[in-house]
């Protein structure tokens, strides 16, 4: 008996070995209708792309093939453009640094503009030169005409 239950644990695949299920295919490919949606998630009816691609899914995944397996096939027919998330590899690596790498940069140059900001010297405006007699006289006489009215 504990041999046969050691047998069975052993042919059974791992966990992280678990076959995908479709939903899980579907949202790693882009509809090539050009809706932009995943496959998933393409609301278009009769889909002319989507659902043929999700019958291939459909039929290769009750085939036993694995995601990576279906991933490559649909990525060798239509190129790199179907997958949802651009690939670790070769150029590709620039759609997932550069983000990141025009954040930290903005934030730097923002950091930068306001430390230069708040390091000028304020310098007072030069004051207003002195009035003279007659100015005030005539300000003196203008402020009381203007209320007298």
């Amino acid at each position: 008996m504990a041999v046969l239950l050691l047998a069975v644990l052993l042919a059974a695949p791992p966990v992280a070995f678990a076959a995908a299920t479709q939903q899980e295919v579907e949202e790693a490919l882009t509809c090539q209708c050009g809706c932009g949606l995943t496959v998933h998630a393409c609301n278009h009816l009769q889909c002319g792309s989507g659902e043929p691609m999700k019958k291939e899914i459909r039929e290769r995944l009750a085939a036993g093939e694995m995601k990576e397996a279906i991933l490559e096939t649909f990525r060798a027919r239509y190129g790199e453009k179907v997958l949802s998330s651009p690939t670790f590899r070769g150029f590709n690596w620039l759609a997932w640094i550069i983000p990141f790498a025009a954040v930290a940069a903005g934030g730097l140059g923002l950091a930068v503009a306001i430390g230069r900001w708040g390091a000028r010297s304020t310098t007072a405006a030069p004051a207003a030169p002195e009035a003279s007699g007659a100015l005030r006289e005539r300000l003196a006489r203008e402020l009381a005409e203007f209320d007298a009215e």
